[in-house]
């Protein structure tokens, strides 16, 4: 207990406690920090949480060399040098020696971008006489690898305004701005609006290709979301596998399902429960990716219910051993989709038929897609969900955040083209650039 008393009236007998008292608590203290250095010391000498090591400040301070690296870690230089720039001094500063000769002593490198200005390429063709049969000869012009037609963009050109357009999502103003600052071209909405569209028309043979290639794909997937063209709501369909993307715009009607994929069936179509995927005549994977959303929706709706939470702690247990069962032999995976089925289907009739219950409506999608759920078992080539359709569809609904739609149903299907041919080059790792620039030269990705 700590002594109380009054320093200016305190006795000698008083004062020498107190002196006593602090010196018996100095020296517990002492020890209590010897104990705890010791404890630091016999932890591989790492010392204090948040401080640097006392043995690295020892060897520091002892002067020892510092441990020799197997490399260097300083930053790499990636890039080539396109210039080289030398500073030497011919002379010496403290008494004019002549100098000569030398070494590189330190290296400074500074990256920029020139501005260049358009280049304006004018082909004269010139035309001579023969002097022996007096016939005039004009030489054939050839500009295929640089010009689509007879259009005075270049491929170049057309491919920076088509990409800046689709991959950078930049609006026409932006690309005006870019052009006319950095490269001295000053162009119209219409011209910029144009050259998009060349490069759609020239991409027909190329979407035709696109669409048979998904046609013929084991494993294609499907989704829909809203696009509004002249203000009038309307829809966008994608077609997506590995290597290939679709985008079609048209009604919700299950009749797109058929434009797009066709009336026969080749593929496990993945898919979510809309009712327009109904008719497709082959086999489907429905999107398990929805079913835990809805589930997440409903606990969120219910926080208060156990019955929903027992229930939904078993479904995703269903769905995780489904997803975790892996088997060589085709005919145990089909056995044991049946199962999952078998699993699904007690785990949800009892709400199904049950009004009051929170869960009976996603029951009832469950059961009546139950075929549909487990395809992914017995086939371990299609997804459980339908995840690559919505990641086709991203870019183009940031899109429609910004830009609200369409304005024509030129505009639209120049769109959609265009989307479609720069999405499938970068689904397959090629630059949209050089892509673009491709299509036009070559008529091909």
């Amino acid at each position: 207990m700590a002594l109380r008393f009054d320093p200016a009236t305190a006795t000698r007998e008083e004062l020498l406690a107190v002196i006593a008292a602090q010196q018996a608590t100095i020296a517990q203290l002492q020890g209590r920090i010897a104990t705890l250095e010791r404890r630091l010391g016999s932890s591989g000498g790492k010392g204090m949480p948040g401080t640097k090591p006392a043995a690295a400040t020892r060897s520091k301070a002892a002067g020892r060399p510092r441990k020799r690296r197997d490399r260097g870690y300083a930053r790499a230089r990636s890039l080539t040098p396109t210039h080289r720039v030398r500073h030497v001094l011919d002379q010496c500063p403290a008494c004019a020696t002549a100098l000569r000769g030398g070494w590189v002593s330190r290296r400074r490198e500074v990256i920029e971008l020139p501005l260049a200005a358009v280049q304006v390429v004018e082909y004269a063709l010139i035309s001579r006489r023969c002097p022996t049969c007096r016939r005039v000869v004009t030489p054939r012009l050839d500009l295929g690898d640089v010009v689509v037609g007879r259009q005075r963009f270049g491929v170049g050109l057309l491919s920076l305004i088509a990409t800046l357009r689709e991959v950078g999502r930049w609006p026409v103003q932006q690309i005006q701005w870019y052009l006319g600052t950095l490269h001295g071209l000053r162009l119209s909405v219409g011209a910029i609006v144009g050259a998009c569209q060349q490069v759609a028309a020239a991409g027909q043979a190329a979407l035709a290709e696109i669409r048979d290639r998904i046609r013929g794909s084991p494993v294609p997937h499907l989704d829909e979301t809203g696009w509004r063209e002249d203000g009038v709501n309307g829809y966008v369909w994608t077609a997506s596998t590995p290597t290939e993307r679709l985008f079609v715009h048209g009604s919700r009607a299950g009749t797109m399902v058929d434009a797009i994929v066709g009336d026969a069936a080749r593929g496990v179509l993945c898919c979510d429960g809309y009712a327009a995927y109904d008719h497709y005549p082959g086999r489907k994977q429905r999107c398990w990716a929805h079913v835990l959303r809805d589930l997440r929706d409903l606990r969120v709706a219910h926080p208060d219910a156990w019955a929903l939470k027992r229930w939904a702690a078993r479904l995703q247990r269903l769905y995780a051993d489904a997803v975790a069962f892996q088997h060589p032999d085709a005919r145990v995976r089909g056995q044991r989709q049946r199962r999952f089925e078998q699993r699904l289907t007690r785990l949800c009739q009892r709400y199904a038929d049950d009004p009051a219950a929170v869960q009976g409506r996603l029951c009832r999608a469950l059961l009546r897609h139950l075929p549909e759920r487990f395809v992914f078992v017995a086939d371990p080539a299609v997804p459980p969900d339908n995840n690559a359709a919505e990641r086709s569809l991203r870019p183009l609904v940031t899109a429609r955040k910004i830009s609200g739609g369409t304005r024509s149903p030129r505009g639209t299907a120049t769109r959609m083209a265009r989307a479609s041919l720069l999405g499938t080059a970068r689904a397959r790792g090629q630059d949209p650039l050089l892509a673009c620039a491709s299509l036009l030269t070559a008529g091909r990705l």
